[in-house]
């Protein structure tokens, strides 16, 4: 059952309740088991703070496991892009997050919603 979720440290403990659910007394036993959970906390914290400080805030969000991988939903209000360092605004650092995100995961995909309303990013990371 997911819950609601309206912050970065509510996020990751939904990460940490599913992934203990998949792994069972392994998340804590072997070091693969807890650098992917290390990894998927990061990827959670890097995309959840960035709809709360960049997309307008956090509208949703989901993770679940699927045919072997932790599957993320985030969903933010604002349409945009995330930020690389290329496209981050003058003058105010950023960027660097995404590009974490985007090595650390499987797949990134981000869904502009058609009715411009905002978007959701799915991040898909190997277990």
């Amino acid at each position: 059952m997911q819950r609601k979720v309206d912050s970065a440290a509510g996020a990751r403990e939904e990460v940490r309740r599913v992934l203990g659910d998949f792994y069972g007394a392994r998340a804590d036993g072997g070091p693969a088991a807890r650098t992917t959970v290390g990894d998927a906390l990061l990827v959670t914290s890097e995309l959840v703070t960035n709809a709360i400080r960049h997309g307008g805030g956090l509208l949703g969000f989901e993770a679940r496991v699927s045919e072997g991988e932790l599957v993320l939903h985030i969903t933010d209000a604002s349409p945009e892009e995330p930020a690389t360092p290329a496209t981050a605004h003058p003058g105010r650092p950023g960027g660097f997050g995404w590009a974490l995100v985007r090595r650390l995961c499987r797949g990134v995909v981000v869904r502009r919603h058609p009715d411009g309303g905002g978007k959701t990013i799915t991040a898909r990371l190997a277990l």
